[in-house]
């Protein structure tokens, strides 16, 4: 008796998990009625299943909305930023006077005068790794900055922080260049190194103090993440003011350029790379979505 018991109730639970539209009271009662059962019995079994909290017999069979699951690559991208943060740790080891120097050059107002200027100068391997830190860095920022407000925030675009690097790297490549021949075609070779070294010492410390910042844009929430972008905005700025009055500075006292001149070095040499990488990212990210 309790065996015919147990078989009804489980092919009536089997029915039901094969057609949800279908309502458990009407299986139940099919199968009572193909039981060997007395009519009485019958009866009583599907009055106690009808009464039965647990079986819900009465309402009607619903599934539950599926929903795809999105992939997050956050582990990736700690393991990429520890590996940042170690690269930064080991050159800081290997460099300590250098990285000690360069702060001290960058908060001196007498650039131009100042002996450790001319030591930084010497130093080429410390410069080149440093260099290296502010792409990664900067190319880190740009795709975190792309995925915030045109992209997806659950995943990394690799393929965006490739571009940047590359991008970057031909910006600051030709930049280089350029002034080293400007300089040397000019006679004005020495300035034009410092200003090179300007330029770059700039970038280094830029991309020293993104570091903590795009730690927060990667994982923290939403509130916390548009904080670090105005932080971040508000730092480039300033730096980016920086560089220029003290380009500026240099180049009046000793060339004697004239302040509308520098304007359209600034629009044409500093202004249109960054406009520049910001459409070539938008057009990757439209062609993506």
């Amino acid at each position: 008796m309790y065996l015919i018991l147990f078989l009804i109730i489980f092919l009536g639970c089997k029915i039901q998990a094969q057609d949800s539209t279908r309502k458990l009271t009407d299986s139940i009662k099919l199968q009572l009625s193909k039981s060997t059962l007395p009519e009485s019995a019958l009866e009583q079994l599907s009055k106690i299943i009808s009464k039965n909290k647990f079986l819900n017999v009465q309402s009607i069979a619903r599934t539950n909305k599926i929903q795809a699951r999105i992939h997050n690559q956050k582990d990736v991208i700690f393991y990429a930023l520890a590996l940042l943060v170690f690269f930064l740790a080991m050159i800081k080891t290997f460099f300590a006077r250098y990285f000690s120097n360069m702060f001290r050059v960058f908060f001196n107002s007498s650039l131009r005068q100042s002996q450790l200027t001319d030591q930084l100068m010497q130093e080429k391997s410390p410069s080149l790794f440093f260099n290296f830190l502010f792409i990664a860095v900067a190319a880190f920022y740009i795709t975190l900055l792309f995925g915030r407000y045109y992209g997806q925030e659950t995943s990394f675009n690799w393929h965006l922080f490739a571009i940047s690097s590359v991008v970057m790297i031909l910006i600051y490549s030709m930049k280089f260049l350029s002034l080293r021949f400007i300089g040397w075609i000019s006679g004005y070779k020495q300035e034009a190194n410092i200003y090179i070294f300007i330029i770059f010492l700039i970038n280094k410390i830029i991309g020293i103090c993104l570091i903590p910042l795009i730690i927060i844009m990667a994982f923290t929430d939403n509130s916390l993440v548009r904080l670090a972008i105005l932080l971040s905005f508000i730092l480039i700025g300033l730096m980016l003011i920086m560089r220029f009055l003290r380009s500026y500075g240099l180049l009046q006292h000793r060339l004697n350029v004239n302040r509308f001149h520098f304007l359209l070095y600034i629009l044409a040499m500093e202004i249109l790379p960054i406009a520049l990488i910001y459409k070539a990212g938008m057009m990757f990210v439209n062609i993506n979505l």
